[in-house]
Order: structure tokens, then sequence, then C-alpha cells
């Protein structure tokens, strides 16, 4: 093999990585738990853009119900940035399989 062919191809996979990542990064996701009660939006750098709660479900006798629900959607939020990006860098790889989490 041609050494200088071969750090040729890895800069350049190198540079599609960033750039991947960095699309990605600047994407959002939304999810949402409790029928829709509560809903997050989350950016692909693991940031919480907004959060919107339903009135009707704010109450101080069930505040645990509502802090249970924050934690589902931002985490289901979380979890589609995360599959985003295995998808997204994956099919970048050429399939070689068991890609660390770039942004968890």
């Amino acid at each position: 093999m041609d050494m200088k062919k071969l750090m040729k191809q890895a800069q350049q996979m190198q540079g599609d990585l960033a750039k991947k990542q960095e699309e990605l990064g600047n994407k959002t996701y939304e999810a949402s738990a409790g029928g829709g009660m509560v809903v997050a939006t989350v950016s692909g750098k693991h940031e919480i853009v907004s959060l919107k709660i339903d009135p009707t479900i704010v109450s101080s006798d069930d505040v645990d119900m509502l802090q249970d629900l924050v934690i589902a959607a931002v985490n289901e939020g979380f979890s589609r940035v995360n599959e985003d990006a295995q998808n997204s860098l994956s099919g970048m790889m050429g399939g070689m399989g068991g890609l660390p989490n770039f942004f968890g």
C-alpha cells in the first residue's frame, strides 16, 4: 500500500468526520413524555434547547410525576441524538462497527 495515499485518505476521513459531527451538533431533536404533556427539545450537543410543560399537570401535589416526565422527555431526546449520530457516522465509516459515542 502507498503510505502517502493511506495518510491522505485518513486525513480526508478525519475532515469528513469533523464536518458530520458539526452538522449533528447543530441539529435539534424533540421528544415527549406523558402523552405530550412534557416536550423537550435538545441539541445534538446534548443541551436542552426548550422545555414545554402542559400547565394542567403542574400541581404541588404531584411534583414527583412532573420531575419524572421531564427526565423521561430529556433522556428520550438525548437517545435520539445518539441514535442519529450512530446512524450518520456508521454509514460514513463504511460499517467499521463499534463506533464510540462522540456526543455523550
